[in-house]
């Protein structure tokens, strides 16, 4: 009979491997490396995410990490979606990532060749190797580089058409031959992680059973079915890699953890957090109806999907959605709790955001009331 596992002992777990139970003394690098990559499509945020799990650290210090020092990548992760990651991981992700079955095939009139392909690939890494470049400015690299096909404007991208080639930047990715630069003014910008990390991507299968391991350590106990959807993937593709893990029993549903890595606690989690947009432990942690309960599932989801709001959790459970604007020195942050705090939460909650404002560098001012803003997309 499976092991017996109650959500309060699951929620302390998670809480405590992604450094929100204590913050860590530790990098941006390894916190991330914990969190499973950092959700960066708003790149502001996913500073956010790391900077409130690094004890001390301020969205200077991941800036630092990710356009200085160069031990982290911005990157395409799970989902197709731009992610944070750990330089020194780029070999995991990036065979793991490449392993995953292709989506549906473009249309007739859009596909590449699988030779096409591997042209482009090549091009758009030799491009960057030396140089950030500017989307038009590495757009007529390829096209120098392989042939005037790559620049047929076939693509259907907000009322316009892009040349053939940009259908192939998450492949590129994928093979470890582009990430995201620094913004030029506001150009997006791409670079090569090679310049910095050279390296090798794994070979798939060793990479996937890696990756599924770091997923339990940070997300665990979880379902073949939760696995794929973090990945954007098929159960069907998924479900051998878990053949032999440890199961339990997460009150009443199967479950599955990371081999050598069981334990639990029986100290609940405490204490109060606000989790920017996609931070990874709302967006990754599951069953859905008991880290959102009641009016949560409702207020703090967009159509089942999280992220979309910035969270308020009470004792790791969610419990009400909040929004900060910066002007000028002043952050206003807006909580909006979906039933009453205690004194004591109300005081950890204080502290909460002046560590946001810390995180900002600017003088935080609270406001306890509705958030009128909208979920984002």
């Amino acid at each position: 009979m499976s092991e017996q596992l109650q959500w309060k002992s699951v929620v302390a777990r998670r809480m405590a491997r992604h450094h929100l139970a204590v913050p860590a003394a530790s990098s941006p690098a390894d916190v991330i490396r914990a969190m499973c990559g950092a959700h960066a499509q708003v790149l502001s945020a996913g500073e956010v995410s790391v900077a409130l799990r690094v004890d001390g650290a301020t969205r200077t210090d991941v800036q630092k990490a990710l356009w200085e020092d160069h031990s982290l990548v911005r990157t395409f992760g799970p989902r197709g979606t731009v992610h944070l990651l750990p330089a020194d991981d780029l070999p995991l992700w990036t065979g793991a990532l490449s392993a995953l079955p292709k989506g549906p095939a473009a249309p007739k009139y859009m596909r590449l060749t699988d030779d096409q392909r591997d042209e482009v690939i090549a091009a758009i890494g030799a491009a960057l190797a030396d140089d950030d470049l500017t989307v038009d400015e590495l757009s007529e690299q390829v096209i120098a580089r392989t042939g005037s096909w790559a620049g047929d404007l076939v693509m259907p991208a907000f009322q316009v058409f892009w040349p053939r080639w940009r259908q192939v930047i998450p492949d590129a990715a994928n093979a470890g031959m582009l990430a995201y630069g620094p913004n030029r003014g506001r150009k997006v910008t791409y670079a090569n992680p090679h310049r910095y990390t050279p390296f090798q991507p794994m070979n798939g299968e060793e990479a996937l059973s890696a990756l599924l391991d770091r997923y339990l350590r940070s997300y665990g106990p979880a379902t073949p079915e939760q696995f794929a959807k973090w990945l954007s993937t098929s159960t069907a593709f998924v479900r051998n890699l878990f053949d032999g893990l440890p199961e339990v029993d997460l009150e009443g549903s199967r479950a599955w953890l990371a081999e050598g890595d069981t334990a639990m606690t029986d100290k609940p989690a405490t204490g109060v957090r606000l989790l920017p947009y996609f931070d990874a432990y709302g967006v990754g942690s599951h069953p859905r109806d008991l880290l959102f309960p009641g009016r949560a599932s409702t207020r703090a989801l967009a159509g089942g999907q999280a992220g979309n709001y910035p969270l308020l959790l009470v004792d790791g459970i969610v419990a009400g959605v909040w929004h900060q604007r910066k002007s000028g020195r002043k952050l206003h942050v807006t909580v909006e709790p979906l039933s009453t705090l205690s004194p004591t939460r109300l005081r950890a909650l204080d502290a909460e955001v002046d560590r946001l404002g810390h995180i900002f560098d600017a003088s935080p001012v609270l406001t306890i009331g509705p958030v009128e803003t909208g979920p984002h997309a």
